[in-house]
């Protein structure tokens, strides 16, 4: 994997000094620079740059200006850190850099607020590449409607345009966008234009389960928690040589360091502890949710289906133009969506999100579809807990008028090594500042099949074709285990609970842990433009569910 790329620009010795240990130990690629242009910047290719000035510097301001008036500004992050306040801060920001540290700075926050430039980074870009794609399936979707514009259909007739940029074993449809044609004998045909997750009956390519499963893995690897923990151990190791040196003038300001160090690694270690009994006791009773979906006409009621040959196969024209029918026996359209439920209470019920238990709610791009001819509904949910061999069937049970959340029904027992989870609705249980743990599964089965490693991964893809396929046998080999991330809540909300420990899609459903051990809230959204940040509804909003 290519090391991420820092670029130190103008920064102090005692900054360069402080940067470079918040960042070590976390395979960054580091290089400094004095008074560059923005061409020779540039040429070097970092993904974020750090640089040092007052906001009243000219100079600074200018460089800022060049970069992000530049034909591609998302490829270069801009961290500046500055000696002041929040006025300082607010006119930093108010150039035009993407974050703003003030000096002297906190190493493990420090190196948080990289690892987000490099995540928002990475999301402006994966954004930028959908857009690209949107705009050739949008071309490719006016020629089609072109060519089916003349002569009439007896039946009522769908038309998918299919664009396979990645058949992933988790990927649900990215957009569902439908057009009614105006031509009048053709005024009831609907047109689909969507990134299909299946074909033939749910067939996936081997090739890009395994790239999506690198992905995911270099993702894991890339943030680390054991970074800032290894980071601090050797800036401790560091402090204690420079100490034991004969004759170093600064002994006692290194003897402070030294202790305000080890005070740091202590509650980091001791947040450690706390998540390890965490996943311990409650890890086994948080499962894995697997969603699928169907459609409908909303007229006719009937089934959207792939129209198939005599063969069964699909009918693809040179163009790749997919036909859907509401009659005939070919495959339904199904799209698989994931997320994560936790067990509260005795009975069988879930936790989870409104959102995945109707993954159509709140989606723009689906209602875009429904508002138009289709009507969506769950056909199955299955729960996959840790150390079970097999999925349990389950269904929905409630779901909240108030918040972004619902219970499933397990429609057989629990396994017998899970417990519930306690849930603390106090609104003292959750304090700004405070650590928490969240306990999910990110990026569904490609974020297990990573963690799982390539060999594992290479066999499941040689061996099963079908999502249930891959689930069952991901089951049956025990790799069916949540990703535990700790953090800090930045802040507390009537209705939110803002934190900063990781997660992505697919970790939707997934319970907030405060150092009591106690569920205070569940992981909603990713709050991707405040700071890398993430949101969970409070508990509290789950009485009425549970009870």
């Amino acid at each position: 994997m290519t090391a991420m790329r820092i670029f130190l620009l103008n920064l102090s010795m005692e900054s360069t000094q402080e940067v470079k240990q918040a960042l070590s130990g976390q395979g960054y690629e580091i290089t400094t620079g004095r008074s560059q242009k923005v061409d020779e910047i540039l040429a070097l290719s970092p993904e974020v740059l750090i640089t040092e000035a007052t906001p009243s510097d000219l100079s600074c301001c200018g460089l800022i200006s060049q970069i992000k008036a530049g034909p591609d500004p998302r490829t270069l992050k801009i961290v500046m850190i500055v000696h002041g306040g929040a006025l300082e801060r607010a006119r930093g920001l108010d150039l035009g850099a993407d974050d703003v540290v003030s000096f002297p700075f906190e190493p493990l926050e420090f190196a948080a607020k990289i690892r987000t430039q490099f995540r928002e980074r990475q999301t402006e870009i994966d954004l930028e590449g959908k857009l690209k794609d949107a705009l050739q399936r949008e071309r490719l979707a006016e020629t089609a409607v072109e060519a089916l514009g003349g002569g009439t259909n007896s039946k009522r007739r769908f038309w998918l345009v299919l664009a396979i940029l990645g058949l992933s074993a988790a990927a649900a449809i990215a957009a569902l966008v439908t057009v009614i044609s105006n031509g009048h004998n053709r005024k009831d045909t609907l047109q689909l234009k969507a990134e299909v997750a299946r074909l033939n009956g749910g067939i996936l390519q081997e090739g890009e389960l395994l790239r999506r499963a690198d992905q995911a893995r270099a993702s894991l690897t890339a943030s680390d928690a054991s970074g800032p923990r290894e980071s601090l151990k050797a800036q401790t190791e560091q402090i204690r040589k420079k100490i034991a040196a004969d004759g170093d003038p600064d002994s006692e300001s290194l003897k402070k360091q030294l202790q305000e160090t080890q005070n740091r690694l202590n509650r980091l270690e001791n947040e450690g502890r706390v998540a390890e009994t965490i996943v311990h006791t409650y890890g086994p009773s948080v499962c894995l949710l697997h969603v699928v979906v169907e459609f409908r006409d909303k007229d006719s009621g009937q089934l959207i289906r792939i129209s198939t040959d005599a063969r069964g196969k699909p009918r693809v024209d040179d163009k790749g133009m997919v036909s859907l029918d509401t009659e005939g026996t070919g495959t339904p359209l199904q799209l698989d969506f994931f997320g994560t439920g936790f067990l509260v209470a005795s009975d069988g019920r879930l936790l989870t999100n409104h959102h995945v238990a109707e993954p159509w709610w709140g989606d723009e791009e689906l209602k875009q579809l429904l508002d138009r001819g289709a009507a969506a509904f769950a056909v199955s949910y299955t729960a996959y807990f840790p150390g079970t061999s097999q999925g349990i069937a389950a269904k929905v049970d409630r779901i909240s008028p108030a918040a972004d959340l619902a219970t499933l029904k397990l429609q057989t027992p629990a396994p017998p090594h899970t417990a519930l989870l306690k849930l603390d609705d106090r609104s003292e249980a959750s304090v700004t500042g405070d650590a928490v743990v969240l306990i999910g599964y990110p990026t569904g089965i490609e974020g297990i099949l990573a963690r799982a490693g390539s060999d594992v991964t290479r066999k499941v893809a040689e061996n099963a074709h079908e999502v249930t396929q891959i689930l069952s046998q991901m089951a049956a080999q025990h790799l069916i285990r949540p990703t535990t991330t700790q953090g800090h809540i930045g802040d507390v909300l009537t209705d939110k609970i803002v934190y900063d420990a990781a997660t992505t899609s697919g970790g939707s459903g997934g319970p907030l842990f405060n150092r009591d051990g106690k569920v205070i809230g569940v992981n909603t959204a990713i709050l991707k433009d405040f700071g890398g940040s993430n949101l969970a509804v409070p508990v509290r909003y789950a009485d009425e569910l549970v009870k």
